[in-house]
């Protein structure tokens, strides 16, 4: 793509690739059982929390296959829709910019922690990391529900690992 096509938006924009695959991470994370069975908190944290925590689950195995510029291009996802929230809460122009900055730093330091969870299936250390990262409700138990939380991810991560690069795209709702 050239500069030219670039600044005159000419060129199709690379993210429409995978925007079906960040409106499936979205999808998934309003599924009712993560809530109603696991405890997550049904709030704007509790929410981001779940939304991060799939997210991550999607990316690890987007990069299994070496499609780098595609987790790129969900992450920037992320953070259009992020940044569109805050706007949507009132948070002001000034400091979207600053907010935006620390929830991709939430995302990074997240990915980091269930990436290595989920690389090694390691069900104890996914389970760490969602009790670290995750918001339960205060009439659940935080153990039980990282436990559920963790197993849900580790069926999705498991889910993913046996479709191809297309599908994973496409996410056509077939996982």
């Amino acid at each position: 793509m050239s500069f030219l096509s670039r600044l005159l938006g000419t060129a199709p924009d690379p993210r429409e690739g995978v925007r079906p695959l960040w409106h499936r991470v979205v999808e998934l994370a309003r599924e009712p059982s993560f809530y109603a069975d696991c405890g997550v908190a049904d709030t704007v944290g509790g929410r981001f929390d779940l939304i991060t925590a799939i997210l991550c689950t999607v990316m690890v195995r987007v990069e299994a296959s070496e499609m780098r510029a595609e987790s790129a291009l969900l992450a920037e996802l992320f953070v259009e829709d992020m940044d569109g929230q805050l706007r949507e809460f009132g948070v002001n122009d000034v400091v979207v910019g600053k907010r935006v900055g620390k929830l991709m730093s939430v995302l990074g330091g997240r990915l980091g922690a269930y990436r290595s969870a989920l690389n090694a299936r390691d069900r104890d250390k996914l389970i760490a990391a969602v009790t670290r990262n995750v918001t339960f409700s205060e009439q659940f138990d935080d153990a039980n529900g990282a436990k559920g939380v963790a197993d849900k991810l580790l069926a999705l991560s498991e889910r993913l690992s046996g479709f191809s690069d297309e599908d994973i795209l496409k996410a056509s709702g077939i996982w």
